[in-house]
């Protein structure tokens, strides 16, 4: 475990690999951790690519260095973080993976700022930043009903929930989002401790699902990144899209949506029997989207 000082954030973060490897920087999602690149990383550095698995905001010992700091989990905020993580260590360009929220900041990074990027692999989302001025615009019912997790937390009972049962909360996700995979106790365990132990997970957890509703105000000094994302910028580095065929949270659909968003190199698999923590289900698939990049 490392540390580093990286905007509003002190980052805690694993390094796996050689240090003059060429940089990747894997991100999870919620509500999941750095232990869902275990093996993945493994690969990668097995091949010469120097891994950073930073703890998103939230998450596990990473910790906010300002007790005023907004505790805002919205996308700006994510990639924000991503950002001064990649400046606190140096590092001008990098192969920026991830899913769910860590794919989000992953995405947002890739294009405002391009010339940080090597490349993007995003899982479970293709192009995940959130057009939040559409967010009130209905969805089909198949679709609703997948998101009752996040209309929980919109209000002061899903809250309290989720701060009374961090851990069976998260782990009901993670069945209902991952149907196929058989995942141990142990497995689980060693993530909750994220979850459990962290003192912003709660806030910065409602934030994040009421803020892309509108139902939240964002943080002030993220305004501008928020403005720059309600515009849907497109994404102009070499991208791979990996997309779990038994994904919980909402299967691929047949056509590619998203395509229209990427302008440079861009692929795009569903992989059969995977769910929706792709890099943990599916390592291997997912380390070779990384090196296919580097």
């Amino acid at each position: 475990m490392k540390r580093v000082q990286a905007g509003v954030l002190d980052v805690a973060y694993l390094e796996v690999g050689p240090a003059d490897g060429k940089p990747a920087v894997l991100l999870h999602g919620f509500p999941y951790d750095v232990h869902a690149y275990d093996a993945a990383a493994a690969r990668l550095a097995a091949a010469g690519v120097r891994c950073l698995i930073p703890y998103l905001r939230g998450y596990g010992p990473t910790r906010f260095r300002d007790p005023q700091t907004p505790r805002s989990g919205e996308q700006a905020a994510l990639g924000a973080d991503l950002l001064a993580f990649l400046d606190a260590l140096g590092i001008g360009r990098a192969v920026l993976a991830g899913y769910d929220w860590g794919g989000r900041a992953a995405c947002v990074v890739a294009a405002l700022w391009p010339e940080r990027a090597t490349g993007l692999v995003s899982c479970g989302v293709g192009y995940n930043i959130q057009n939040i001025p559409a967010s009130g615009e209905p969805a089909s019912p198949e679709a609703e009903h997948r998101l009752w997790y996040q209309y929980y937390l919109h209000g002061a009972r899903g809250r309290a929930g989720l701060a009374a049962n961090r851990a069976q909360f998260c782990a009901l996700l993670w069945r209902l989002w991952s149907p196929t995979w058989q995942f141990s106790e142990e497995t689980f365990a060693q993530t909750a401790h994220s979850f459990e132990e962290n003192p912003d997970f709660v806030d910065v957890v409602v934030h994040s699902y009421r803020h892309r509703f509108a139902l939240a105000p964002g943080d002030p000094a993220l305004a501008g990144i928020e403005a720059s994302l309600t515009a849907q910028p497109g994404i102009t580095v070499p991208s791979i899209v990996l997309l779990g065929a038994d994904d919980g949270v909402g299967p691929p659909p047949e056509s590619d949506t998203d395509a229209r968003h990427f302008t440079g190199p861009y692929r795009r698999a569903i992989v059969a029997g995977v769910g929706h923590n792709f890099p943990q289900e599916a390592p291997d698939a997912f380390a070779e989207a990384v090196l296919g990049l580097l």
